[in-house]
């Protein structure tokens, strides 16, 4: 047996009485937190960790704890500076004292907390994000696509329990002006470890089936800013920022705006403000609608106008020619009658057959020439009144389609088609949530109305 042999106690002792003759009494460390904790009595445990720089393996770990009287006070301030929860996944720089017990082991506990490191780790990381979106082209792809007119089918990405979804809804389909959404959920987990998977799955799923969606909605309300680190992701930024659908988000209060926020074609502060936009841009659309229908009516009423005035202007000038004319023509044949009335009575009776013969034969081509002309203008005339009547009727049929067209789209038709409109009082029943046991109710079919009452 060694006799310079030491026990495992004496070698921890050993290690412990080292340790504190070699080091300061607290020390600033930059570390990562994980698997932070809170007991009973109010104490913090938790570990630090220090990984390489793929950030995928480990390189250093250290057990920490914060008594219970000093995370108090740490904690309040921390948040209250970063606007952010005390929680894992957080790089910090904490002051700790480095300590060994020979049964624990090595632990560091904190004394104190530097938030501004925080702060700047998180804008860094940010910025760098941003670079590279930027150098590979992507960082504005989003926002260069044009919002469909109108905007009404809409693809939500949300937690389904969140209630930043509900008020989203709630104030979509109870606008003031009537308009009708269409809207389909693909549920994704909007914040911890798995909600950058999850949403990038969503849009995923969005993307087998974009031509039946024009824009993408992304929400999820409130909450610590720190729950909102999955949209300062590269991966999810990256597929935002390359869907082919406008993307508009919702996903925090206004002093957040994560980078996801930043590539997204539109960026709302709240799910209910997003909400308003879409009405928004839907009450311009419908005013556009109006103003395009009515110009198609006054334009059209006007080229009638005018053609009928250019119509009775053709019918007033030819007949005024024609007249001219023939009365030209009855004085030139007056004229050669005089002269030959004259001739006749100079000529001897042997040469008055010819003069008479040519008279006749004057008589007869001068005749002639007024009915060929007559003829003409009646030819101009009539093509004249095919002409308008055929604007007429085009004119008319464009009013005809957008008469059928307001006719189609009014609710009478609808109700036609077999649907139905339910009313309480005068207001407009659109979910059965708006219901409760008792409710009169009124039912209007295309031939009629029937009341009820909910049971």
């Amino acid at each position: 047996m060694n006799s310079a042999a030491i026990s495992l106690y004496e070698l921890n002792n050993l290690i412990r009485r080292v340790l504190n003759e070699s080091l300061p009494e607290q020390i600033w460390i930059r570390a990562e937190m994980s698997d932070v904790r809170v007991n009973q009595n109010g104490h913090c445990y938790l570990e630090f960790i220090e990984k390489d720089q793929s950030g995928k393996n480990l390189v250093a770990k250290a057990r920490g704890m914060i008594w219970a009287n000093t995370f108090h006070l740490l904690r309040a301030y921390f948040e209250n500076a970063t606007k952010q929860s005390f929680a894992s996944g957080l790089k910090v720089l904490v002051l700790v004292s480095v300590e060994f017990h020979e049964l624990y082991g090595l632990s560091l506990t904190v004394n104190d907390i530097d938030p501004s490191y925080t702060l700047g780790d998180q804008a860094l990381n940010r910025a760098a994000i941003l670079k590279q979106l930027e150098a590979d082209g992507v960082l504005y792809l989003n926002k260069e696509l044009e919002l469909p007119v109108p905007v009404n089918r809409i693809a939500i990405i949300s937690s389904p329990t969140a209630a930043g979804y509900e008020d989203f809804l709630d104030q979509l389909h109870r606008n003031a002006f009537g308009f009708v959404f269409y809207t389909k959920l693909f549920p994704a987990i909007m914040q911890g470890d798995r909600s950058e998977d999850s949403i990038i799955s969503a849009l995923e799923r969005i993307y087998q089936y974009q031509d039946c969606f024009d824009i993408v909605v992304i929400i999820r309300g409130g909450g610590a800013t720190s729950d909102l680190s999955c949209f300062d992701s590269y991966l999810l930024a990256a597929s935002c920022a390359q869907f082919p659908l406008p993307i508009i988000t919702g996903i925090g209060h206004e002093r957040d705006e994560t980078v996801v926020d930043i590539v997204a074609h539109t960026r709302a502060k709240t799910p209910t403000a997003v909400a308003e936009f879409l009405i928004n841009n839907m009450a311009e659309a419908a005013s556009g609608l109006a103003d395009i229908s009515q110009d198609i009516v006054s334009l059209v009423s006007q080229r009638i106008q005018i053609e009928n005035a250019r119509l009775n202007v053709f019918e007033t000038k030819n007949t005024l020619v024609l007249k001219a004319w023939y009365r030209e023509q009855q004085t030139v044949l007056s004229s050669a009658k005089n002269v030959l009335e004259k001739g006749l009575q100079r000529v001897d009776k042997e040469n008055r057959n010819a003069f008479l013969q040519i008279e006749d034969a004057l008589k007869r081509k001068i005749q002639q020439t007024v009915k060929d002309h007559e003829n003409i203008f009646s030819q101009i005339e009539e093509s004249l009144r095919r002409r308008t009547k055929q604007i007429l009727k085009d004119q008319q049929i464009k009013l005809d389609t957008i008469e059928k067209h307001i006719e189609l789209s009014s609710p009478d038709s609808i109700l036609r088609k077999g649907y139905t409109l339910t009313m309480k009082g005068d207001q407009v029943i659109k979910q059965s949530r708006d219901l409760k046991p008792g409710d009169r109710i009124t039912t209007r079919f295309a031939d009629g109305e029937t009341d009820s009452i909910v049971k």
